[in-house]
């Protein structure tokens, strides 16, 4: 049950939009018992995002899990997520953050897991 929200002031094409949804459906089996079966995934181009006071492009990533992983785990996703943002939306990756949520309680279809 992960959620991945991407935030980018680049814009992107909707082609560009598939290559990051499909590489990050890839990328969230780093996480042990995820996949892209319940992935979530949103992308928002085109943000008004601002990172050390300019402007030039960079994304912020918020990564939501039920449950827990490893730190290892997270690590290793981070770096995934980073190269895709980069070769995707054209972001260096020293202006992408990753920000992790985990949670215990998650609904779906009307009740929680």
């Amino acid at each position: 049950m992960p959620f991945i929200n991407v935030k980018t002031n680049a814009s992107l094409s909707a082609d560009k939009k598939q290559d990051i949804k499909s590489a990050l459906g890839r990328a969230i089996t780093a996480i042990p018992g995820k996949s892209e079966g319940w992935l979530m995934v949103g992308i928002e181009a085109d943000y008004d995002l601002w990172f050390k006071g300019s402007d030039a492009p960079a994304a912020m990533v918020e990564v939501s899990v039920f449950g827990s992983a490893s730190p290892s785990a997270y690590d290793n996703l981070t770096g995934q997520i980073t190269d895709i943002v980069t070769s995707a939306a054209g972001v260096p990756a020293d202006r992408v953050y990753v920000k992790y949520f985990e949670t215990p309680n998650w609904g779906w279809n009307g009740s929680n897991f």
